[in-house]
């Protein structure tokens, strides 16, 4: 508690940017106000805590955050932290919480930070904690089947640029292989796909194999150039969810790819340019048979994170901030904050902690879903119709094959 009594609520954000994050802060502060609390927040994210930074803590009041909730980034920053010595650091960040006066802690991030702040709650007894889950990979399993705020916005910008795309490539008559974020999930990416009509969309949940090899996501790209042109059309635009690079085979990647890590040890694939690696595969193939194609690969991911968030993230979040302190002042604690068919709701966080993986649980694409099989149904790709006599053989025209050497080349990928 502060001099005058009153509770001390902090606040911090972890992990990548996402829309909307200024909306959980801004309507947050309000009613903490409201409710007789003093609102603080960590800037910097866990590494100001983990360094017992006690500088970079500021007080937030109602003038600080009227207007913020209409813009992207976060006026308390961010940032990944993993310590070396990660119990050794985590003591620190207790220390310093508690030297803070903070008696309720609002965490803002995607599963990482729901992870510390699980830890956070289980060890520090006088503290209560709530989860505002927050990630633009949509991987947190909210009730209702819910978004995680920051996806729609991001979802939103990126068929925009798509859209774009998609028009160039028709006029310049050339390929765009554009790669989206999503770490080892593929719901930003057929989001995207879906809604903008792209030729064809990969994920990482399509592929049912822990090792995946690059040839066999370069030949899917290839059937579906090869199934376009044989339509008399040299064009089109695949969206490559990043998260298909966590399931190539390290060794395999390093021959075409310079691998990197962030500050949690994990590969940093939105640095990988898998767009590159898999257009020269694509490249390289078509070209031994004569065939000339324009591919153009793209990243896009940092242009979406810390965009303006839309209406429907604009509202999300004011009902999440909102929620998160109401739960706090009605003595909650140790939960994540959820908002489903117009209500509140908590959802603890052992309901969605993982205990043989030592992680909280992410949420993946269902594949056997309807949803899903609506986005495969518009996409262009070989499938098993395209074996049969009428079909193959203007499909092994177009790529210059033999109706026999198409079919060995490429019949596997429809099994």
């Amino acid at each position: 508690m502060n001099k005058q009594g009153r509770v001390i609520v902090g606040m911090i954000v972890g992990g990548g940017p996402a829309p909307g994050i200024n909306g959980v802060i801004s309507a947050a502060t309000i009613e903490a106000v409201n409710e007789g609390m003093t609102p603080i927040g960590v800037t910097g994210g866990f590494k100001t805590l983990f360094e017992g930074d006690r500088k970079k803590v500021i007080p937030l009041g109602i003038e600080d955050v009227s207007r913020i909730h209409t813009t992207g980034g976060s006026i308390l920053g961010t940032s990944r932290q993993y310590p070396a010595r990660v119990k050794e650091g985590f003591r620190v960040l207790m220390k310093t919480l508690t030297s803070l006066g903070i008696r309720c802690l609002i965490t803002i991030g995607g599963d990482g930070t729901a992870y510390m702040a699980r830890w956070i709650g289980l060890e520090a007894k006088g503290l209560s904690v709530v989860h505002v889950p927050k990630t633009i990979d949509n991987d947190l399993p909210l009730p209702g089947g819910m978004p995680t705020f920051g996806f729609e916005t991001a979802r939103h910008y990126g068929v925009m640029l798509v859209r774009h795309l998609m028009e160039d490539a028709k006029t310049t008559g050339r390929w765009y292989f554009v790669s989206t974020m999503g770490r080892s999930v593929g719901h930003l990416a057929l989001g995207i796909g879906k809604a903008s009509g792209a030729t064809v969309t990969l994920i990482p949940e399509e592929f049912p194999e822990d090792r995946l090899r690059c040839r066999k996501v370069a030949d899917i790209l290839e059937g579906s150039i090869l199934k376009r042109l044989s339509m008399g059309k040299g064009y089109g635009v695949a969206v490559i969810a990043e998260g298909i690079a966590d399931k190539l085979d390290p060794k395999e990647l390093t021959r075409y790819e310079c691998i990197e890590r962030d500050e949690t040890g994990k590969i940093r694939l939105s640095e990988i340019q898998l767009g590159r690696v898999l257009r020269n595969l694509v490249k390289d193939s078509l070209a031994k048979r004569g065939i000339g194609v324009t591919i153009v690969d793209k990243n896009i991911g940092y242009e979406l994170r810390a965009a303006d968030p839309i209406p429907f993230d604009i509202e999300y979040t004011r009902n999440l901030g909102y929620g998160a302190v109401k739960f706090l002042s009605k003595g909650g604690r140790n939960a994540m904050i959820a908002f489903t068919e117009g209500k509140l709701v908590s959802v603890p966080f052992e309901k969605r902690f993982d205990p043989a993986v030592g992680k909280i649980r992410i949420r993946r694409v269902d594949t056997g879903s309807e949803a899903y099989e609506v986005g495969t149904n518009y996409m262009i790709r070989l499938e098993r119709g395209d074996f049969t006599p009428g079909n193959l053989r203007n499909l092994s025209r177009a790529a210059r094959m033999t109706a026999s050497g198409f079919r060995k080349r490429f019949s596997y990928l429809c099994r």
